[in-house]
């Protein structure tokens, strides 16, 4: 999974925050957030802008 290897994560670790079986750290969510180039509130669900 190319988000698991950008965020430097396993693909296991990646979908339990997918599933919601843990929460990421700042950093990794940061990370994510780069990659699909979004606010870190937009990745959170808090606004609905970019």
């Amino acid at each position: 999974m190319q988000v698991s290897i950008y965020c430097d994560i396993t693909e296991r670790a990646y979908q339990n925050y997918e599933l919601m079986y843990r929460e990421p750290k700042i950093e990794i969510l940061v990370r994510i957030a780069d990659l699909y180039n979004v606010s870190l509130d937009y990745l959170c669900g808090r606004t609905d802008e970019k």
